[in-house]
This record gives C-alpha cells, structure tokens and sequence, in this order.
C-alpha cells in the first residue's frame, strides 16, 4: 500500500527546487497534492508534472505574506482536491547579505516570508484540521536556525520556525495533530541565490562539499523523502522534532578536524 494512499498535501513554494521534489514525491506514494507559489506559472507546472505521471494535483498561487490570500488559497484547494491533512510549509527566501549591509526593508522581507508566512499557513489550517480530529504539518526550516552560516536574517527566521514548531506540536498533540520541521543544509537547487553563486563559481557544489561528511551537498528528493516520512503514519508517534537532512554537517566539521586536530597530533 502507497505510503500517503489517503494523503491530501498541500505544499508550499512548489514552483520549483525542494518544493516541487516534496510535490512530485508526494504523489508518487499516492497523497493527491495542492501547490502553492507566489509563482503561480511554476506551481502550474509543477502540477502538470504530476498528473503526467498519473498523480492527482492542483497549483494556485498566492502570497503567503498576505493572511487573506492563503486563508483563500487554503478554500480553493480543498474545494479542489478535498479536506488537506498534511501541510508541508516550504516556502522560503533570503537574499543573504550581513548584519552590517543587510536594509530593514530587506529583513523584514525575509523575516515575513521565512517566519510570518509559515505563520499565516498554519493559523488557516490548524482549525480546520482540529475540527476533523487531526493532521500533520512539516516544516521546511534549515541548519541556519541552529548554527550560524550566515544569511542572518534569513537564519533568525529560521530558528523562529523551529520554535514555531515545538509551539504547534504541544499546543495541537492533543488534538491529534503533529507538527515536525526538517532541517537541510546546503541543497542543489536552481533557485536565484545558487544561480549567482554558481555564475560567479561554477564549482560552488564541489567546493561545499568538502564540508559535508557524507561528501556531497543533498539533493531535494533527499529533503523530499524525509518530509514523507514525518508526514506519514509511520512517524504517527513523533512530534516537535527538529530533523538535520544535512549529511552529517552539523555533527562536526570535518574538514576542521582534518586539516587542523589530526595533522597537528
């Protein structure tokens, strides 16, 4: 039996990159699949993507800063594909910088988009999935809200979330839903920040990946297969936990301990 079988999803930020893989995986395990982007044309494709290969799937778009336009969105999905019982909150933004050049206007972007946009998904959702006695929520977060490699406003969004999440999972356990986030590091994707860095360094990956000890920087289906696994039966009893998909990247920093403790012994 599929996986997500009697999953309706809706899943955020699914233009493209991370989104999109959670999307399509999603409804290869069965779960029929709502799309929402502020890039309506890239979450279309991504539905089209999905019946193509004989999924069920709707996109809209919407701007999830904007409480009214997700609460509407949130109607038209599930007039469309029915009753959603798991929401991936994936939508995120940075545009990097640091504290000393980072402008207020561009923080509280990143912050509205990271943190408050989550936010406004989960305040139209959480009554709704309360009333039919249940449901699960998945949030895209990121190794940033737990060390500091940079991007700080985007990182203080991002440790907000996690927080967000143990708030949701012991505020709503009782109500039979269950709320966890996934914690990515560095991911190859073809969004605007890895298009610069990769015009500017062809080999940006390659160079990443020495800091991995897995020895390479994920793939979204890697994000995409852990997300399944929160949001499905098979983690019916977890709740409120912050998981690293980062191959080892916070476990320690290999490249420190071999350029620097074990040439030095």
């Amino acid at each position: 039996m599929p996986r997500h079988d009697t999953t309706t999803a809706l899943v955020t930020g699914a233009a493209h990159g991370i989104g999109r893989a959670i999307a399509r995986h999603l409804a290869r395990e069965g779960a029929a699949v709502a799309v929402i982007d502020l890039d309506a044309e890239g979450a279309a494709e991504t539905a089209r993507l999905i019946q193509s290969e004989g999924g069920i799937a709707f996109s809209t778009g919407a701007d999830i800063t904007d409480m009214a336009a997700v609460t509407a969105a949130v109607d038209t999905c599930e007039a469309a594909i029915g009753p959603l019982t798991l929401l991936v909150n994936n939508a995120g933004f940075t545009d990097a910088g640091d504290l000393a050049g980072i402008g207020l206007e561009a923080w509280h972007k990143e912050v509205d988009v990271n943190l408050n946009g989550t936010y406004h998904c989960l305040r139209a959702l959480l009554p709704r999935m309360q009333a039919r006695g249940g449901g699960a929520v998945v949030n895209i977060t990121s190794v940033n809200g737990v060390r500091y490699f940079g991007n700080p406003a985007y990182s203080a969004a991002k440790a907000g979330l996690i927080n967000l999440t143990q708030s949701v999972a012991s505020e709503y356990g009782r109500h039979g839903i269950r709320c966890n986030a996934v914690l990515p590091g560095s991911v190859r994707t073809d969004n605007i920040t890895w298009r610069i860095r990769q015009e500017k360094d062809p080999q940006v990956f390659q160079k990443l990946a020495r800091w991995y000890p897995m020895g390479r920087v994920a793939e979204p289906e890697d994000i995409a297969k852990a997300v399944s696994f929160l949001g499905s039966e098979d983690a019916g009893y977890i709740t409120g936990v912050a998981l690293p998909v980062d191959g080892g990247l916070l476990a320690g920093m290999n490249v420190m301990i071999g350029e620097f403790i074990l040439e030095s012994q």
